[in-house]
């Protein structure tokens, strides 16, 4: 059925659910999957605002590479979840963000199917732009599953 799916992560408990559904969709049909951990990058106008308050521009790399490490550290994770079930899986650690992030790995990697949690689309959110899953839901290149992942917030 899919031999290519990609799944977002941030390593928050509602993301480790939607891998969970990624990892078992994976397992029955035997997948690649690719795990993307996106990260946000210090630009210099950031810092320009940031220096009003004696930010350093030295910090700006510090920043980034900061911001790297935390990405990188969440997506090895992923990855360790799902190798330890069995699947074969690919890590993306992405700088920029998270939708956009998602849709050039899709893209790049021509998945059959892309798995993102619901997380920020419950009553009025849902509605606010720039929400992740409702982004890749006007612009994914591919199937897209929204998993309900209020159990997990349970």
């Amino acid at each position: 059925m899919y031999q290519r799916i990609v799944v977002g992560t941030d390593g928050s408990p509602g993301a480790d659910f939607a891998l969970d559904h990624a990892v078992e969709l994976a397992k029955l049909s035997g997948a690649t999957l690719h795990v993307v951990s996106a990260h946000k990058l210090t630009t210099p106008y950031q810092l320009a605002s940031a220096s009003e308050v004696g930010m350093a521009a030295s910090a700006i790399g510090d920043a980034n590479d900061a911001m790297h490490d935390d990405a990188e550290r969440i997506c090895d994770a992923a990855v360790e979840r799902a190798q330890g079930a069995g699947v074969t899986v690919e890590g993306h650690c992405v700088p920029g963000d998270a939708a956009d992030a998602l849709l050039t790995v899709a893209t790049d990697t021509k998945c059959d199917l892309l798995v993102v949690g619901n997380r920020g689309m419950t009553g009025a959110r849902r509605f606010v732009l720039g929400s992740v899953p409702n982004k890749l839901s006007h612009h994914c290149p591919t199937s897209l599953l929204i998993v309900d992942t209020s159990a997990a917030r349970a």
